[in-house]
């Protein structure tokens, strides 16, 4: 019976105002962007959003290490992806404007993708590698101007919690623009609302920040060793305080990949 009436509150009362906040806020977010030059007040309407979308599921989020956010200019923040409540979460929980770079897919949506589009989010076309890449140059200008991107480095929702692995592209946008990476862990948002799932589980999520990674020294050939060492401190952030338990790894490719890592960048010609 309580797992009926769970299921039964998020049909009939989570799930429909998810979408009239979506329908409200994102037509605000939409008529502003008419003079909204630079998306401050759009981000506004997605951080209400978010809010109001995580304090209706009962979804609280605390952010662990806030101090290692801030690297003194704009950086790339990468993060694993487990949840439709991940997005909404990043807004509520981050304290600065930023952009987000996003599977074309997600700007196909009514509402949701007009706002991505007009709040100047980065759309990636893994298909079409001549739109991919002037996608990922389009990302680093932003950083240069000195505007954060957030980033799902494995290009989609991981279907059982575990983490996928990274692709390299938002590390390619990094070292174009040489600007830091930072890494974070989403916790307890795959919990809450697995893929595919529309039974919300209210529990409190948790930011975990971890150390800055310097793109100095890196070339752009090298975005693969980047989001190789980029991967391991997600991980490490990740299975340190989730209850997913850590996929085992085969010995031989651990020693590999601790090779391919202590390496040092300088000297990869």
């Amino acid at each position: 019976m309580p797992a009926l009436l769970s299921r039964l509150r998020s049909y009939f009362f989570y799930v429909p105002m998810v979408y009239l906040y979506t329908a409200i806020m994102g037509a605000g977010s939409l008529i502003s962007s008419l003079f909204d030059r630079d998306g401050r007040i759009q981000h506004w309407f997605a951080r209400t959003w978010s809010k109001m979308i995580l304090g209706t599921a009962s979804c609280p989020v605390t952010i662990i290490n806030p101090e290692k956010l801030y690297v003194g200019g704009a950086a790339v923040y990468v993060v694993n992806h487990l949840s439709a409540f991940d997005i909404p979460t990043l807004y509520a929980a981050l304290p600065f404007q930023f952009r987000i770079m996003a599977k074309k897919e997600l700007f196909r949506y009514p509402v949701l993708g007009w706002h991505l589009s007009r709040s100047g989010q980065i759309p990636i076309e893994r298909e079409n590698a001549r739109a991919s890449l002037k996608s990922l140059m389009k990302a680093s200008d932003t950083l240069k101007a000195g505007t954060s991107m957030v980033v799902f480095p494995e290009g989609g929702r991981s279907p059982n919690g575990q983490l996928q692995p990274f692709l390299g592209g938002s590390f390619y946008v990094a070292i174009k623009a040489q600007k830091p990476i930072v890494p974070m862990a989403l916790i307890g948002t795959y919990e809450a609302l697995p893929m595919n799932s529309f039974h919300i589980r209210p529990r409190a999520f948790q930011l975990v920040i971890g150390d800055a990674i310097s793109t100095a020294g890196y070339a752009p050939r090298e975005m693969d060793k980047l989001a190789a060492l980029a991967e391991d401190a997600v991980a490490e952030l990740y299975y340190s305080r989730s209850t997913i338990e850590r996929p085992a790894t085969e010995p031989a490719d651990e020693a590999l990949r601790h090779a391919q890592l202590t390496e040092s960048p300088e000297g990869q010609g």
